[in-house]
């Protein structure tokens, strides 16, 4: 059976509440979600029609209005839920390998589609006071591991104290740029020559 075509049991189940985490329910609100992102990172957000999200999704149309009859907030939900997948950053005791690994990861993120939805709103954003908001949780849910990673830093002597929200900030930038300008390939020398930069700095400015 085609995967667009809505089964009666999947439209009786999209028709009654969930009875339990992981439900039949849950499985369809994800697939409307990532039908979401996909095409908003394709369209833009102006772009987005629920009529294509069903099909993408595999749902009938009804079940994507009524669980979100608000266009704002079904994107703001996708950002959101699909922002969770953010670039890890293990502490191996070594910060710089940390950082660099973390920027080489975070540069492919940047490639994906929950990326490209991400840029998308940010366009639609001004103006719309609760997908900025969503917008702008979803980047810091993303850049999360490296703020965690220095205050871990910073508890264990590696670097003195620092802003970790200002640092991450100085961080992440150069690779936005990278990876949107599309001039330059983002290499593991370029991630150590952004580290290196940042560390010294942190080392250069602190009392």
């Amino acid at each position: 059976m085609p995967e667009n075509v809505e089964t009666s049991e999947t439209a009786d189940a999209d028709a009654r509440p969930a009875t339990r985490p992981g439900g039949r329910n849950a499985r369809v609100r994800s697939r409307i979600l990532a039908a979401t992102t996909e095409l908003v990172a394709r369209n833009g957000v102006a772009g987005l029609r629920y009529e294509e999200i069903a099909e993408l999704a595999g749902v009938n149309k009804n079940s994507v209005y009524r669980n979100w009859p608000d266009r704002t907030e079904l994107v703001s939900d996708a950002l959101l839920q699909y922002a969770e997948d953010s670039a890890p950053l293990h502490d191996t005791g070594n910060l710089r390998r940390d950082l660099v690994d973390f920027l080489i990861v975070f540069s492919e993120r940047l490639s994906s589609s929950i990326d490209r939805a991400l840029l998308q709103a940010t366009i639609a954003a001004p103006g719309n006071t609760d997908l900025d908001k969503a917008v702008r949780a979803a980047y810091d849910q993303r850049l999360a591991t490296a703020r965690r990673r220095f205050d871990s830093a910073v508890e264990k002597g590696e670097i003195p104290s620092v802003d970790s929200y200002f640092v991450t900030e100085l961080l992440s930038g150069p690779v936005f740029l990278y990876i949107n300008r599309r001039r330059h390939p983002f290499t593991r020398e370029v991630a150590e020559k952004i580290v290196d930069i940042v560390l010294a700095g942190i080392h250069a400015t602190t009392p």
